[in-house]
């Protein structure tokens, strides 16, 4: 099993993350943002990666710093998880519809962050939820998983059914991306012969 554990204590967080790529979906998930907890929710069910969260955050303040360190340890553990990266899949996309709403998201465990961000919500808030906060939340992810991570929401005119379709399908092109090949057994697939 891959797995990791991370803690990082900040004078703005205190996160305990845990995850198992390898897993089922199981999962406990309580960063004090409800909405937050549903989309690593979707993260967690549709990547079928076993994911157990608890984050005490300023939110007094507001959600930006929970959300973007939750990101930002979220992206350590897969990183760590990941380990050499020998004999995996490396690519994975998905293509989720949630009712009118189509997102799209193309991801390469390449060593080298970047992320690419086509999202236009209908409207800035999720009930209580910034949605600004979820292009900080990709961001930190990729930058300390060190992957190359595109995200486009191709049509929606409902922002919930926006949002949720980009966490499915992030889960689902993460978990593609992340299998083992079994063809690719023993072998870094770069032509570099290292990630």
């Amino acid at each position: 099993m891959r797995t990791a554990q991370i803690t990082r204590n900040t004078n703005e967080t205190q996160i305990n993350l845990s995850i198992n790529i390898d897993g089922s979906g199981d999962k406990s998930i309580d960063t004090g943002i409800p909405f937050l907890d549903h989309m690593i929710d979707q993260i967690s069910r549709h990547g079928l990666i076993d994911i157990r969260i608890k984050s005490n955050g300023d939110l007094h303040i507001d959600d930006h710093h929970s959300v973007e360190d939750i990101g930002i340890t979220l992206g350590m553990a897969i990183k760590k998880a990941l380990g050499d990266k020998v004999g995996i899949s490396r690519y994975g996309e998905s293509f989720v519809p949630l009712d009118e709403s189509l997102s799209r998201v193309i991801i390469d465990c390449s060593g080298r962050p970047h992320l690419e961000y086509n999202v236009l919500f209908t409207r800035s808030h999720i009930g209580k939820f910034d949605v600004d906060l979820i292009r900080e939340f990709f961001q930190g992810l990729v930058n300390h998983a060190l992957i190359t991570l595109h995200v486009d929401n191709i049509r929606g005119s409902n922002s919930h059914h926006q949002c949720e379709s980009i966490f499915k399908a992030f889960g689902i092109a993460l978990r593609k991306a992340i299998t083992k090949d079994a063809r690719m057994s023993g072998i870094m697939p770069s032509t570099k012969g290292v990630l």
